[in-house]
């Protein structure tokens, strides 16, 4: 496999240096580091890595917000944060920005080989340590709390099999609308865009939906 290039970005010099010392000394291939957010998003633009690998909290923008700016404009660098905090918000925030990767950073160093090798193969790599401390698991109802009550009202009439008609019909909403709401599941659930793909999933995790 090809060594990813990677840039990394962090406001306090000393663990940013360490992170750095060590991937160079693990020979990964880091290319550049900045130390403010909007140092980050020029160095993705600039030298376009595989990688970025961002402190959530720093200065002008913060990793997360740099992880929005390059979803929004199409950017495909993996974005991978690593954070001091253990807010559920912000996990939930970046798994909702499509982020590859999610680290506290007093584990950083122990996971971060287990991250890269991941995301290099195209897994997202969510810390099992954060996962832990937030009572989170790999299962569906953690992608569930990325929907709106609207979103798994429709998906729980979905797996009833009712189809866009009805449903409008049922919340007095347009089809078109029904429409958009199926659409946004799709992209947040990440299934294929195919036919049936949301109908199956809404088959299959029924019992969750019900909860």
């Amino acid at each position: 496999m090809i060594n990813p290039s990677i840039i990394t970005a962090d406001d306090h010099p000393l663990l940013l240096k360490g992170l750095n010392d060590f991937l160079i000394e693990k020979k990964y291939n880091i290319i550049d580091s900045g130390i403010d957010g909007n140092a980050a998003y020029n160095l993705i633009l600039k030298h376009k890595p595989d990688i970025a690998i961002l402190d959530i909290q720093m200065p002008i923008m913060s990793g997360l917000e740099v992880a929005k700016k390059c979803k929004q404009n199409n950017i495909v660098t993996k974005i991978v944060l690593i954070t001091l905090h253990k807010e559920r918000d912000l996990y939930i925030e970046a798994q909702k920005l499509n982020v590859f990767g999610y680290m506290l950073k007093e584990f950083a160093i122990e996971e971060i080989e287990n991250c890269l090798k991941s995301v290099s193969n195209n897994i997202p790599y969510f810390s099992p340590k954060i996962k832990e401390y937030l009572n989170v698991s790999d299962d569906k109802n953690d992608v569930l709390m990325l929907l709106t009550p609207s979103e798994k009202k429709i998906l729980k009439l979905i797996a009833t099999d009712k189809t866009n008609k009805q449903i409008a019909e049922m919340l007095f909403i347009s089809s078109r609308t029904v429409e958009k709401h199926r659409s946004n599941i799709i992209n947040k659930l990440k299934l294929e865009q195919k036919t049936n793909s949301l109908l199956i999933w809404a088959k299959e995790n029924q019992s969750k939906l019900i909860k």
